[in-house]
């Protein structure tokens, strides 16, 4: 194991849902003395250990515990939003550097890591009700047009959903108005990875481990949420395995429908998330494709290679 000589980049290991991040991050970590951030958006929750994927047991190589953060900080039932992701990362990103360790940036949720990457200026915005009240008579296309004449000052919106249309005019307006609200996010230099399969393979990985998960006793890890009160509405706010698996325990859905519902929404959600990776590096965002098919190890190597090129 040692020190990686350029410490001021921070590293990124991104890709879709069952690439196998994780096991790279741990690996590469381990060699270069470095903690791992997660940029995932769902992994903040605690009980929501299966249906997310945590696999803590990984975050050990050869006895030695790689540190983690950013995971299992909030409670099941909580909102977890973009700008809470940024403050959390901005204070795990300081801790880390102030004890001379290498940062890795690891996960899939794609927002999260752009915010950071772009270094998108978020800030809490408090509902205003008087606007909301003004917009409420005027169409799809007057609110699309109000849009684009505010300046936009980070993440497009879905201009085809009426409240989230609302909400960003929302935004925007808060941010012209009250510019000294809005909080400056610091440059992050980073080197950007990404493991990626064909999508086939992708395919068998996602169906397989949704089977492991099933038989780990994901039903089970939802239920007891369930009974420890958080609502259902919330859970199936999360998405995917805890949406399913809710309306499955509420009646909704049988088991067939279970595991093939889920199956395609997962694998629907897989190829969002390379769809947005793909839009990253269309925004100038360099992502250095590591082909999956190679070994951790090979990963790993290929990884520290291009940092000690890079150095």
């Amino acid at each position: 194991m040692s020190r990686f000589e350029n410490m001021e980049k921070m590293i990124v290991i991104l890709g879709p849902t069952a690439v196998g991040k994780t096991t790279v991050a741990v690996q590469t970590a381990y060699k270069i003395d470095g903690e791992i951030i997660s940029a995932d958006s769902r992994q903040v929750f605690r009980g929501m250990d299966i249906g997310t994927g945590k696999d803590l047991a990984e975050y050990a190589v050869n006895g030695k515990k790689i540190p983690y953060h950013l995971i299992n900080i909030a409670d099941a039932g909580e909102e977890y939003s973009v700008f809470r992701f940024q403050q959390d990362f901005l204070t795990a990103w300081s801790d880390i550097r102030s004890r001379k360790k290498s940062v890795i940036l690891c996960g899939g949720t794609g927002f999260y890591i752009e915010s950071v990457l772009r270094s998108y200026q978020l800030t809490p915005v408090p509902d205003n009700l008087a606007l909301r009240e003004e917009l409420s008579g005027k169409s799809l296309e007057e609110l699309a047009e109000m849009l684009s004449s505010l300046k936009k000052l980070h993440n497009r919106t879905d201009t085809k959903e009426r409240e989230r249309l609302i909400r960003a005019i929302e935004i925007e307006t808060f941010y012209l108005e009250h510019p000294e609200k809005v909080t400056p996010f610091p440059k992050i230099d980073a080197i950007v990875f990404g493991i990626c399969f064909e999508r086939s393979i992708i395919r068998e990985r996602i169906t397989r481990r949704l089977r492991q998960r099933m038989e780990e006793g994901m039903i089970d890890e939802v239920e007891r949420l369930l009974r420890q009160g958080v609502p259902a509405e919330r859970l199936m706010f999360y998405g995917l395995e805890y949406r399913y698996v809710t309306q499955y325990l509420i009646g909704k859905i049988d088991r067939e429908e279970l595991f093939r519902l889920l199956n395609t929404a997962i694998h629907q959600f897989a190829k969002r998330q390379t769809t947005w990776f793909r839009k990253m590096e269309q925004k100038g965002i360099e992502i250095q494709w590591i082909d999956g098919a190679l070994s951790p190890e090979e990963k790993t190597a290929f990884i520290i290679k291009d940092l000690r090129r890079k150095s």
